[in-house]
């Protein structure tokens, strides 16, 4: 395999798991620069390594960390809910966040919530590649919210924060929570 293949490879298992480079590094007993070199193909890795890399990085995901998330989501006193990051799909929202909406909350779940966002939602959505979001740059993000007019799933103006999380699959979520005035 190529270096430069394998680096991107182990960026993106390491990612997935939300672990950083010091912590891979100190596990594999290297240096952080080291890990980064890997990463980027500069440097290359031996096959103890590598396998030594992917034993660590491939473990199996724990669903029950998912349902204690949601849980955790479900019972909360905060306007939140958790979807996912990539498709906007509705994971849980708490009775808060579910208090304010017009329809069955059950008929959210497993939807795409992207088609009730606010212009400001959307334009802060826009904005998220240029700011490394997906590259896990940032962790959290405060935006301004905007209303969006809908009845069914208003939308009020104020604030909201992002925070971006792995499932135990490794596919992003995003905690949305609203911030008091």
């Amino acid at each position: 395999m190529a270096i430069q293949a394998f680096g991107r490879i182990l960026r993106r298992l390491r990612v997935l798991r939300g672990m950083k480079q010091a912590h891979l590094a100190e596990l594999l007993g290297v240096a952080q620069a080291t890990v980064s070199r890997w990463e980027r193909g500069d440097l290359p890795i031996s096959p103890d390594q590598i396998a030594a890399a992917e034993r660590l990085l491939a473990t199996p995901p724990v669903p029950s960390q998912d349902a204690a998330l949601r849980r955790l989501v479900e019972t909360s006193a905060l306007k939140v809910h958790l979807i996912c990051d990539r498709t906007h799909r509705l994971l849980a929202a708490s009775p808060a966040r579910r208090g304010e909406w017009r329809g069955d909350p059950a008929d959210f779940l497993g939807r795409s919530l992207l088609v009730y966002a606010s212009p400001a939602i959307l334009a802060a959505e826009d904005g998220l590649d240029a700011l490394g979001w997906h590259e896990d740059r940032y962790a959290s993000l405060a935006i301004d919210t905007g209303s969006n007019g809908d009845t069914l799933l208003p939308i009020r103006p104020g604030r909201a924060l992002w925070e971006r999380l792995p499932l135990a699959d490794g596919s992003p979520a995003r905690l949305v929570t609203t911030l008091p005035p």
